[in-house]
């Protein structure tokens, strides 16, 4: 059971540090890099980030890895113990959602022995231990990550945030940030591979107040990336930058950091129809869903091209940046009851072995999908004409229940973060 949650969305708790001595600079005698990507000598195999699996019978090393799919590589891991190099075996396991691109997500996992204690560091090689030059195709090591298991948290809700590349969006930036704080979101985790300079001043603003932290998404550099999901329509050797092994990635980097996070784009929100925010909301979805791991939350579409700009929604002083204002689209798109319509979820990280973009591959428990009369997704993006036309629409004002606060927030931000500076197209 849970802890009651409090609603303290204004507040960013900060982890507790302090408990655990820092790392050597040198561990073993080697670099660290603590960001992703990490290339694999010799492979086309790309180190995301590295993890104590807590959950399994032996303890082990799981790395999130990036691989090409049609190599038949012999892993080992060299980990750093107490100051020792010591080589493992290693197996892998390639995800099944690549979508028949070249390169695909994928588990590295080392058992640890029991002469290693703490294995601070790993690093990831094709070469076996009897290989006089195994040593020298490695050059740097990775963290390993979640060294103790957690029970208490110091965060409520966690949004993860993959794949942010050539983003301008500077509005909506906003309004998401300042969405996601009132309804109880206390970290926002975004993968960003490039963005305008103006992004990154909002970018820096949010950081500065620990309430983002940006992961340098670097796979583009080494990999012919997609745009998006079907190699047909967008061609590349990766779908869509790298976006399942980001979603991993940072599931297990907030499992024992978070009690739920949250798998969503920033033009999606999930909001409760009956309650203002997730804090008042996942108790009452704890007691109704009460077998499940995470909750399901349906996908509604809100077009961009069908908007209602009135005033009141939408303040003069937002008009010179450039951007989408949420508070503008209250027109939404049906679903049809008789087909699958898709979903983004909030789930406890603890459960989940392997994420895919809507749910999992792999969970102790299943999630479930909530009663759109309890809450539902809001996606506001562009659609087809040829959708547009076929489908029935309906006014939704929901969102606007929000603005009296967000207009405030987000007016704040703007003149705080970028000087009321113009920002052009």
């Amino acid at each position: 059971m849970l802890p009651q949650f409090k609603n303290e969305q204004n507040k960013t708790p900060l982890p507790n540090k302090g408990k655990e001595k820092p790392l050597p600079l040198m561990p073993c005698g080697m670099k660290v890099q603590k960001n992703p990507i990490i290339k694999v000598s010799n492979l086309k195999t790309y180190m995301v980030g590295s993890y104590i699996e807590h959950r399994q019978k032996e303890k082990m090393i799981r790395t999130i890895a990036i691989v090409l799919r049609s190599e038949k590589p012999e892993y080992h891991c060299l980990l750093c113990c107490n100051g020792q190099k010591i080589y493992v075996t290693a197996t892998y396991d390639i995800h099944s959602d690549h979508f028949d691109f070249e390169y695909g997500t994928a588990d590295i996992t080392c058992n640890i022995p029991d002469k290693c204690t703490k294995p601070t560091h790993v690093a990831i090689t094709s070469r076996s231990p009897k290989e006089d030059e195994s040593l020298q195709d490695i050059h740097v090591f990775q963290p390993v990550r979640n060294q103790q298991k957690q029970e208490v948290f110091p965060y409520n809700f966690t949004v993860c945030i993959s794949a942010m590349f050539d983003y301008r969006n500077v509005l909506m930036l906003v309004q998401a940030m300042e969405m996601y704080r009132m309804l109880g979101v206390q970290k926002v985790v975004i993968y960003k591979t490039n963005c305008n300079k103006d992004i990154q001043k909002v970018l820096d603003y949010y950081t500065r107040q620990q309430f983002v932290e940006i992961i340098p998404w670097t796979i583009a550099s080494y990999i012919n990336v997609s745009r998006g999901w079907q190699k047909s329509e967008t061609p590349g050797e990766l779908h869509y930058f790298g976006q399942i092994a980001a979603l991993n990635d940072c599931v297990y980097r907030y499992m024992y950091q978070s009690h739920y996070v949250a798998l969503q784009d920033l033009d999606e929100f999930i909001l409760p129809l009956k309650f203002k925010s997730w804090t008042e909301l996942l108790p009452e979805l704890e007691k109704k869903y009460s077998n499940f791991g995470g909750f399901e939350f349906e996908n509604n579409f809100f077009p961009l091209s069908i908007n209602d700009s009135n005033s009141k929604y939408s303040p003069d002083s937002w008009k010179k940046f450039a951007g989408d204002n949420i508070l503008e689209h209250i027109i939404r798109i049906r679903n049809d009851p008789k087909e699958f319509n898709n979903f983004k979820v909030i789930v406890d990280p603890r459960l989940v072995y392997k994420a895919t973009v809507h749910g999992f591959l792999d969970i102790i428990k299943s999630t479930v999908r909530v009663d759109s009369q309890i809450a539902r997704m809001y996606h506001i993006r562009h659609v087809p004409k040829e959708r547009l036309a076929s489908t029935f629409q309906i006014q939704d004002t929901h969102l606007r229940d929000y603005a009296d606060s967000l207009i405030l927030a987000v007016s704040k931000v703007l003149q705080e973060a970028l000087e009321t500076e113009h920002i052009s197209d």
